[in-house]
């Protein structure tokens, strides 16, 4: 094939990755094989930065990571033109391309990306990946559950609502319903804190297009910075030929902006995709080829230098040590309440923000954390149970963990599992201050011995009768937290009853 042909097979890829991409969203939880974290075990800024980080290897993670870094060794940044499902829809959004003799606006910027890189390298060395959150793969997944997915969902049922006042049409959805309810859609409408803002920095990256074609992946991809850095010393790259006529159609053509007419439109393999663009555009044969090299390429003014790793090592020791210095109240909130048996301090450590685990949960507890865990544990998961329990018959979170930051426990070892206490405030709970009989807690209590109980008690109330009041008590010694009796208590705003996290973490199993 020729590479014309490649270029005309390129679409085509992307299509093919992006759609695995979301089918593999969709179905998370629900397949094995391919394993649904497939795109985060071929990241190699994802697997080698939590490998750093938890100070273990990973296999799949190791395996992933290696596999595509071989292939960068030997095809370039084809990672990015070819397979990343963030760089398919940057190439899918409206951009702004270079003009003749329009040169690029600031190609010192791109050395930001290498900057990035080189702190989220650094905070792994100290144990921290909030920084991560920077990387595309999670940046793509965590918008797609925690925006994208909702809204779809929300737009299915109310096509549904819609739709089923026309007789003709009921058959078919009641169809719909019993088939994708429960099994590729969920049961209960999905709602994330965080999607609005998400969704935000979602649209401005892609808006960033305005400003050049692929702002993202040529000046802040710290992904991109890594593959490109191993892209120095590719097997394959872009050379120019002698039949080259200066016409600049290929500097044009370029999405990355690497092809620079001042030097006889030479390309940086560290910033070339392989998108073939330029190819495809040459008027001429042999004005430029793709041929094996053994010697490293030239380094770049913008590649990364000795003093940018200093300063960015610096900022990592710096935007880590800040981490530290937060209150105790903000890194010991006691309504951080983890998946179960993610209870340990290291958890931050280890968790890739990937929000796999946010997708699973059924009840949509699990919700990307922000504030409450600190700015060391930005969107890692915890429950809100007000949102959603965690449901007892339910381990999909652990069984979901591509990094197993959340161990993948058996059921039953789950439904053991501690994540916190539920504790009633006498002050509002309906028993307790207007001694009017409510049983929900009680009753939605899921463990075989209850960790509710109801206490019998003879009140008088204002008006002087007398009444039997069932007033509920929580056993501490059993409950688990799960949440059921927070999310279902019939107060509106601030439940009366509220799990805590436990204080006694050797008491989480």
């Amino acid at each position: 094939m020729s590479a014309r042909d490649f270029r005309k097979l390129r679409p085509w890829v992307q299509l093919a990755a992006f759609l695995l991409f979301i089918g593999l969203l969709i179905l998370a939880g629900r397949i094995k094989f391919p394993p649904a974290d497939l795109f985060f075990r071929l990241d190699p800024l994802v697997g080698l930065a939590s490998m750093i980080a938890a100070r273990h290897i990973v296999p799949a993670l190791l395996i992933g990571s290696g596999v595509t870094l071989v292939a960068t060794l030997i095809l370039g940044r084809a990672w990015c033109g070819w397979l990343c499902p963030l760089g398919a829809i940057l190439d899918w959004t409206p951009a702004r391309h270079a003009r003749r003799f329009e040169p690029d606006p600031a190609p010192r910027l791109r050395q930001v990306k290498y900057f990035l890189l080189a702190l989220i390298g650094g905070a792994a060395l100290l144990g921290n990946l909030t920084f991560l959150i920077l990387d595309p793969i999670t940046l793509l997944y965590r918008t797609a559950v925690t925006a994208a997915w909702p809204g779809l969902i929300a737009l299915i049922s109310a096509l549904e609502t819609l739709l089923y006042k026309l007789s003709f049409l009921q058959a078919p959805i009641d169809w719909f319903e019993g088939t994708v309810r429960g099994t590729l859609l969920p049961m209960t409408q999905p709602v994330y804190g965080l999607g609005i803002w998400l969704a935000l920095i979602f649209v401005g990256t892609l808006a960033l297009n305005a400003v050049r074609n692929r702002f993202w992946c040529r000046y802040l991809c710290p992904l991109g910075a890594l593959l490109g850095l191993v892209s120095k010393i590719a097997w394959l790259r872009r050379t120019m030929g002698d039949a080259c006529i200066d016409c600049q159609r290929c500097a044009r053509a370029c999405p990355t902006g690497t092809i620079d007419p001042q030097r006889r439109f030479a390309s940086d393999p560290a910033e070339c995709t392989m998108c073939l663009e330029c190819m495809t555009v040459c008027t001429r044969s042999g004005g430029q080829q793709f041929t094996g090299h053994l010697r490293p390429a030239v380094w770049q003014p913008y590649d990364p230098s000795r003093r940018q790793f200093i300063a960015s090592a610096g900022a990592a020791v710096a935007a880590v040590g800040l981490f530290a210095a937060e209150p105790a109240a903000v890194r010991d909130n006691p309504r951080l309440i983890r998946p179960p048996g993610a209870q340990g301090r290291e958890f931050p450590s280890i968790c890739i923000r990937c929000g796999i685990c946010v997708k699973v949960c059924p009840t949509s507890g699990l919700q990307p954390s922000f504030g409450q865990a600190g700015w060391a544990g930005v969107w890692t998961p915890i429950l809100v149970p007000r949102l959603g329990y965690c449901d007892y018959s339910c381990n999909a979170c652990g069984q979901a963990c591509p990094v197993a930051a959340i161990p993948s426990l058996v059921l039953e070892a789950k439904r053991q599992t501690v994540i916190g206490h539920a504790y009633i405030d006498r002050s509002c709970c309906l028993p307790w201050v207007d001694n009017r009989n409510c049983l929900v807690c009680e009753e939605m209590c899921p463990l075989p011995e209850k960790a509710i109980l109801l206490d019998d008690v003879v009140v008088q109330t204002p008006a002087g009768e007398t009444v039997n009041v069932r007033r509920p008590v929580v056993l501490h010694d059993r409950c688990i937290g799960c949440g059921i009796c927070e999310n279902r208590c019939p107060l509106n705003g601030e439940a009366a009853i509220r799990v805590y996290a436990p204080t006694d973490l050797s008491a989480t199993g």
